[in-house]
């Protein structure tokens, strides 16, 4: 159980990503009532850039300016300046970076990106890594993780230093680092651990690497990790990969995928993965998934939602993507339930190739 000040959230549990303070497509009540989310996630690089720190400030935070009473999860914005490799600058201090909307220049610093978060408001911050390519050479993954464990260090400082802006209390969450080497994993997990957060992340995995060296990194890293505190696998993924990592004892997780592939017809259900464009379910007049509780899973039927997708209907886009959200939803409750009623590792083998069969 992960305890905040919006409320209890109960693990495993896959966040929606709200970027820019929204989930696409998908408004507050949906995610609340129908989807059952009690976290979100936003990004500190594109509210910091977009709306901005002082129309954040004057709104109360995060929470007040998108009305959300449930828990919020910033990223750093290390992730988005990391990958403008042709826009930014890496320096012992932090980094230089340009503004992908007017390409104006700013700079991220351990210090300043907990400075934002805490306008922000988020109920769990992450400090500011540098997330280097899957490809770096052993040596280059090294030294940017020992560059990210100071930066670690100095983003404690400023959490510990700082007061939180509406009254509440803000976590903060360092993140292991290392590539695919499990040496340097190893060393960031230690040394982070050492430092004694209130929770850890896993980031740098599913950029490119088999999943098989993804699972191995995520064993590597929680076998230092420990299991009183939350674990959090940054960007991740698949109903498989969400699956394989709850079984290596990650609690939490995120990723555009559901709401991003829903937007180009693709739906992930309890009986398969669907392309809804298909002529094949021109006819189809059953429930989009009638095994979800979610009122808009049962409402409407394939052949309406086709229908809809097809003729670019906005309506369209906000069923598949409350389809796709609920879908994640249920599988990490019931992820939840079997592994407390000690059944996970056999409804995982019954339920993995299920989710996965393409329809």
């Amino acid at each position: 159980m992960l305890t905040t000040a919006h409320g209890e959230v109960q693990t495993p549990v896959f966040m929606p990503v709200g970027t820019q303070g929204t989930v696409k497509a998908v408004d507050r009540n949906k995610l609340r009532q129908e989807i059952g989310a009690r976290i979100i996630l936003g990004n500190t690089y594109h509210l910091f850039l977009r709306p901005g720190i002082e129309v954040l400030r004057g709104a109360g935070g995060l929470h007040g300016f998108a009305n959300w009473q449930g828990a919020l999860l910033t990223d750093s914005g290390g992730f988005q300046v990391f990958s403008l490799a042709d826009r930014r600058k890496i320096t012992e201090a932090g980094v230089a970076f340009q503004s992908h909307l007017d390409g104006t220049r700013h700079d991220f610093t351990p210090e300043s990106v907990i400075d934002i978060q805490r306008v922000i408001g988020a109920d769990v911050m992450m400090v500011l890594d540098e997330c280097p390519a899957g490809d770096v050479s052993r040596e280059y993954a090294r030294e940017s993780n020992e560059l990210t464990v100071r930066w670690a260090k100095r983003s404690q400082k400023a959490w510990q230093n700082t007061d939180a802006l509406y009254g509440f209390e803000q976590q903060l969450f360092a993140i292991v680092q290392g590539v695919v080497y499990p040496d340097v994993r190893r060393e960031s997990a230690r040394a982070l651990v050492d430092l004694d957060f209130p929770g850890y992340a896993i980031g740098g995995l599913s950029v490119g690497e088999p999943a098989e060296k993804m699972y191995e990194m995520v064993e590597v890293c929680n076998e230092v990790l420990p299991t009183s505190k939350p674990r959090y696998l940054m960007g991740v993924g698949t109903p498989e990969n969400l699956l394989e990592n709850v079984a290596r004892g990650v609690d939490m997780f995120d990723c555009v995928m559901p709401t991003r592939n829903a937007r180009n017809g693709m739906l992930f259900t309890t009986s398969g993965v669907i392309n809804i464009r298909n002529k094949k379910w021109e006819h189809d007049h059953s429930p989009v998934d009638a095994r979800l509780e979610a009122d808009t899973s049962r409402a409407y039927t394939r052949s309406y939602l086709r229908h809809l997708i097809m003729s670019k209907e906005v309506l369209g886009l906000q069923i598949a993507s409350t389809q796709n959200l609920a879908f994640y939803s249920w599988l990490m409750a019931e992820a939840r339930r079997q592994i407390i009623e000690g059944g996970f590792q056999a409804w995982k083998r019954e339920v993995q190739p299920q989710v996965a069969t393409r329809l």
